[in-house]
């Protein structure tokens, strides 16, 4: 898609929020291009789980999916692979969290389930570099949530990095983080895509006591450009039934706990 389409995707999408529906010669009108060319766009946005066609022009998806994602086609997407073990998994971390810890939590879909199993807890304090994750547990008040602060560079995420993100991660030490990945293998350690990113996301590594990686396990023995951590540095993998017996066995050897749910 054309970062022109890709725009136009965006608006067409804004509308949506503001009205609910509207019509293929409305958005024709609004945009100054032709019908065929809206209908291509709504025909990409349904695909994407974003919008409903409806005759002659379209209305939003279901009003359950937070507003913000619905301006990141790529995060529901991702959200849906693996959901039903990114919840498991999500639960499993929580479990982990006790009372009046402080604790990280990186971006991700992953990471984000943990978010929402928090949100009924109290005493703890949280420090993340999601601004989902931040909004999800803005409304908890039992929780003490921090944001880093940063920069959002890419449509597809939620993720503050830079400076900004770095320098908060400096005055604080965690009791253990979570981190959410693209990939983790025995041998290479924790990556994601993004340089960037991974920089906030190591520097989230150095300030914890215990580090804790989730993944499902389409992502194990997969690797990604940006290094986040060695697999020295990983005290904990949770991770799906779905890991083999010899996946697990590599990351003991390396002394990673591995947790499977």
């Amino acid at each position: 898609m054309s970062s022109k389409t890709d725009q136009r995707a965006k608006e067409i999408l804004r509308l949506l929020l503001k009205d609910g529906k509207t019509s293929i010669d409305e958005l024709s009108e609004a945009f100054g291009t032709s019908t065929a060319s809206i209908r291509r766009d709504l025909v990409r946005l349904e695909e994407e789980g974003l919008v409903h066609r409806t005759h002659g022009g379209a209305m939003l998806a279901g009003q359950s999916v937070y507003e913000p994602f619905r301006f990141d086609a790529s995060f529901p997407v991702r959200e849906d692979r693996f959901a039903l073990e990114k919840e498991r998994i999500g639960r499993a971390a929580a479990s982990l969290v006790e009372e009046n810890e402080t604790i990280g939590i990186t971006a991700g879909t992953t990471t984000t389930q943990l978010a929402r199993s928090l949100r009924h807890r109290s005493n703890l304090h949280i420090l993340t570099n999601a601004v989902n994750i931040g909004m999800e547990l803005s409304s908890s008040n039992g929780l003490d949530t921090t944001l880093t602060g940063g920069c959002m560079r890419w449509p597809e995420a939620f993720s503050l990095i830079g400076p900004t993100a770095l320098e908060a991660l400096q005055v604080v030490v965690m009791d253990r983080v979570f981190i959410g990945v693209c990939g983790i293998d025995a041998e290479r350690g924790a990556t994601t895509i993004q340089a960037e990113e991974a920089a906030v996301f190591r520097a989230m590594t150095r300030q914890s006591k215990q580090v804790v990686v989730l993944a499902d396990s389409s992502k194990v023995g997969m690797l990604s450009p940006a290094v986040i951590c060695g697999v020295a540095e990983i005290d904990l993998l949770i991770t799906d039934d779905g890991i083999s017996p010899e996946a697990v066995a590599a990351f003991e050897r390396s002394s990673v706990r591995v947790m499977c749910v």
